[in-house]
């Protein structure tokens, strides 16, 4: 995650001083999302069907060598292939992610799954405020390279850390040793097995648009922080690009702590997902309203204590909810629809910014609109059915 965090902002940092273009900016974010979401289904299959501590470690070294490739980026011609690295990177990631996710409760009890969460949410969110902000200035001050390095010895750190851990599975109906040569089509059925779980399970698949609707305005309101790192910091825009994603890494590891504290019913949660979506909204519009100097960061700070909440808390009920066997495609359906929204939400908002359609500012105001109507939305269609299944739970407890 540290050296991922390092990554992040030297590619946006290097595609904006390359072609200075919000198009090629928004590419970065496009493809990584496109890679992820198309490899998800292939990545669910993988977590469900074959031994996750292998399968982490194996992604591991391959984005230690791939990552080593952008030293070779060095002009604006070069774009092309770095975004065809980045691809690779994040379709071997796609492989890890749902593995890691469908192992967290093969490792806790289930009085642990909150715990262990809200501990790997505070990680990432801690890794996110201390990357980004050492990323923005390793970039200006190390250079590129330097920091590509340090991205590769951090997968390397992590492959090590795997080797020596234990994660136990559940008795499987599948079969571990499945051939490679029919993955593609397990695949492809995965896919609309996936679907169709979701589909007849309401109270699972309801959980797993969590991240999408606050994604369809979040997405790119945080698109566009990399865009606003320029106007914070005009003399050195990666310093303040780091700064905007510190901040947003802050306020993800405060909310989901926070909200454990305040809001440990977990008939409460439905209810703080909505909330939480507005709430960000609103900190965004103070954000397009207000004078572009590093009081902004607060704003960002709490935009994002909320959307670290629902993250967390959305993936402890889908743990909770899903059967072990079903877990990885569950949660690559989740990343499926996540990233497919993400793609077309950061391609719209670059596209608007690149014809000069509308200012960086009314682009920000637009998009916390957006946020504000899925935040509505969330609690009007999704709150009244959640409560009318946990009181069909509670009742046919009560009746055993």
């Amino acid at each position: 995650m540290l050296g991922d965090w390092f990554n992040t902002i030297a590619l946006y940092t290097l595609v904006d001083r390359l072609t200075g273009s919000p198009l090629a900016l928004g590419g970065i974010f496009i493809t990584k999302m496109l890679s992820f979401a198309l490899a998800s289904p292939v990545a669910g299959l993988l977590a469900d069907r074959f031994d996750r501590r292998r399968l982490m470690i194996a992604c591991d070294l391959i984005r230690a060598v791939v990552v080593l490739g952008f030293l070779w980026i060095d002009d604006a011609g070069d774009v092309p292939w770095l975004y065809c690295l980045a691809a690779t990177q994040m379709i071997v990631g796609a492989a890890f992610l749902p593995a890691r996710n469908a192992a967290i409760p093969n490792v806790t009890s289930k009085r642990e799954l909150v715990t262990a969460n809200t501990l790997m949410a505070a990680t990432w969110s801690a890794l996110l405020a201390i990357g980004a902000a050492l990323g923005g200035v390793a970039a200006e001050l190390l250079g590129m390279r330097t920091v590509f390095l340090i991205d590769s010895a951090t997968y390397l750190v992590s492959a090590y850390f795997l080797l020596r851990a234990t994660i136990p599975r559940e008795a499987r109906r599948q079969r571990d040793d499945a051939a490679a040569s029919g993955l593609l089509h397990e695949a492809a059925r995965g896919i609309l097995e996936g679907w169709r779980y979701l589909l007849a399970h309401p109270q699972i698949g309801r959980i797993a648009l969590v991240k999408t609707a606050w994604s369809t305005g979040g997405s790119g309101l945080v698109y566009m922080l990399a865009l606003l790192g320029k106007q914070l910091m005009p003399a050195a825009p990666g310093v303040g690009i780091g700064l905007l994603f510190a901040a947003r890494g802050l306020g993800t590891g405060i909310g989901p702590v926070a909200a454990r504290v305040w809001v440990p019913a977990r008939d409460r949660w439905p209810l703080m997902f909505g909330l939480g979506i507005l709430f960000s909204g609103v900190a965004y519009v103070g954000v397009g309203s207000l004078p572009w100097t590093f009081w902004l960061l607060p704003l960002v700070l709490l935009a994002h204590t909320t959307s670290g909440a629902n993250w967390t808390f959305s993936t402890v009920l889908l743990q909770e909810r899903t059967p072990d066997e079903y877990r990885g495609r569950v949660f690559s359906t989740d990343w499926l629809l996540l990233t497919l929204v993400d793609a077309a939400a950061i391609f719209t908002a670059s596209a608007v910014l690149e014809s000069e359609i509308l200012s960086l500012r009314s682009t920000i105001l637009l998009f916390a609109a957006l946020q504000l109507v899925c935040g509505a939305l969330w609690l009007i269609l999704a709150v009244p059915r959640e409560r009318a299944w946990l009181r069909s739970q509670r009742t046919g407890e009560g009746s055993r």
